[in-house]
């Protein structure tokens, strides 16, 4: 290619440049307005839709041409509306901290980078400074694909009003990170005990003689391996590592290289319907033979496919359960909610959490 040809390319590609920010510019004045018309309608108007915002991922999803991958269209198009919303009202997001956990990862990759995240120290402070208004969402991990349920998380449904307003699947890449030069220096690592979990594998064949001691989060690990120096290292992400300034001894530790963490995105206000959605109900049954499978006929007989089922603890009294479970669709869906009608009379405790949009990728 000549510099000729060059020089063609570079000033259709400063056109397209000028094209985009005209178009950006249109946008976030539409936005704007639709958030004027909201707020004359509604002085406490909820901006953030997230079902409206689904639906407009989906589709351009959908119409991507390529080259760009559609996971690629996908955060372009979410940054551009976390940037619009952010001119209509700042959203306050709880999410595990401290900052460089994998939790705040999936809070920016669910709202997008204009959003105010606030960290908090441990799974029922997500719930508490949501349920204060303080943050109007919070983020917290509800399952992993190798490790299984975050209890914490699920108990954290029984007492409290929220609901279920989002999902978002992270995958999970772990480092080995510290300041000693080489492994065989490490004598001590920090992290989550779930990480931990995660990793144990290559943990056992190749720092067998390291002490592992649990912490509240990857962050907190990363922050102590600095802290103490050589001989300590941490497992945790590559915004952790940045964060606290740790050279990566290892990278993508985990013992499963499809490692992925599955996040729930918990508000105040119940969700619309947005196509493509999940229910989630918290059910307890009498205890008595037959009673699961008298609780969860309606589903099969009205075809709703559960796409999840955890059992826990009630601690209403000993040996007394709840069950967490997901199936597909909306509650506003009549054939759904038909299942949802006939399922109520059977159980002992009946609960929706929420229907939310299933997460994109």
């Amino acid at each position: 290619m000549s510099d000729n040809e060059i020089r063609t390319v570079r000033q259709q590609i400063d056109q397209i440049d000028q094209d985009l920010l005209r178009l950006l510019s249109q946008r976030a004045g539409c936005a704007l307005e639709v958030a004027r018309i909201k707020q004359a309608l509604d002085p406490e108007v909820n901006f953030y839709r997230p079902e409206r915002e689904a639906q407009v991922l989906r589709s351009v999803m959908q119409a991507n041409p390529g080259p760009l991958a559609d996971e690629t269209v996908a955060w372009l198009f979410r940054e551009i509306m976390s940037a619009c919303l952010a001119l209509e009202r700042p959203l306050q997001v709880a999410y595990l901290g401290p900052a460089g956990t994998f939790t705040q990862a999936a809070a920016l990759k669910h709202f997008g980078h204009a959003v105010e995240a606030r960290p908090v120290a441990s799974i029922p402070d997500i719930f508490r400074e949501v349920e204060s208004g303080n943050c109007q969402y919070g983020l917290a991990p509800v399952e992993n694909s190798s490790e299984g349920v975050v209890t914490h998380t699920l108990d954290s449904f029984v007492n409290s009003p929220l609901h279920i307003c989002g999902e978002v699947m992270l995958r999970i890449h772990h480092h080995l990170l510290s300041l000693s030069p080489q492994l065989a220096a490490v004598r001590k690592v920090y992290s989550h005990q779930q990480s931990l979990a995660q990793c144990r594998g290559w943990l056992d064949h190749h720092l067998p003689q390291a002490e592992r001691v649990a912490v509240a989060s990857n962050a907190e690990a990363a922050r102590l391996a600095a802290q103490e120096g050589e001989g300590v290292a941490a497992i945790a992400g590559q915004s952790a590592a940045e964060i606290y300034a740790l050279p990566q001894l290892h990278g993508n530790i985990e013992d499963d290289p499809a490692n992925t963490t599955r996040f729930l995105v918990i508000g105040r206000e119940q969700v619309g319907p947005s196509g493509n959605d999940k229910t989630s109900l918290l059910l307890s049954t009498r205890n008595e033979a037959g009673a699961l499978h008298r609780l969860l006929a309606p589903l099969a007989q009205n075809g709703i496919s559960m796409t999840r089922i955890e059992s826990r603890p009630s601690r209403r009294s000993a040996w007394d359960y709840v069950f967490f479970i997901d199936v597909l669709g909306h509650q506003q869906d009549p054939t759904l909610a038909a299942a949802l009608d006939q399922l109520r009379p059977q159980a002992a405790l009946f609960k929706v959490l929420g229907s939310f949009p299933r997460a994109l990728l």
